[in-house]
């Protein structure tokens, strides 16, 4: 089973929010998930919630985030731990 980090759309029509969700990649987009992991809302300021211990659970069990999830994880800095865990392993 190929884990996915992806984006599930929720919120009324043309207000949208996503959810941040770890899922199986066969799954629709607003199907079934394994575990929520954060939530963004693009409109207004754009704020993002993200459980940091969850994310870096999944990354570090091979879960492949999309480019619009891994780019949020730049910016809340997980991308930058996961690196840095990486290379701690490897070394």
């Amino acid at each position: 089973m190929a884990v996915k980090l992806r984006l599930t759309r929720m919120g009324a029509k043309k207000r949208p929010t996503y959810r941040i969700v770890a899922t199986d990649s066969r799954r629709s987009r607003d199907g079934q998930y394994l575990e929520l992991v954060g939530t963004y809302a693009p409109v207004g300021e754009g704020s993002v919630k993200i459980n940091e211990e969850v994310a870096l659970k999944w990354l570090n069990n091979g879960a492949i985030p999309t480019d619009t999830v891994k780019n949020l994880f730049s910016k809340a800095g997980i991308m930058k731990k996961y690196a840095d865990a990486k290379s701690k392993k490897e070394n």
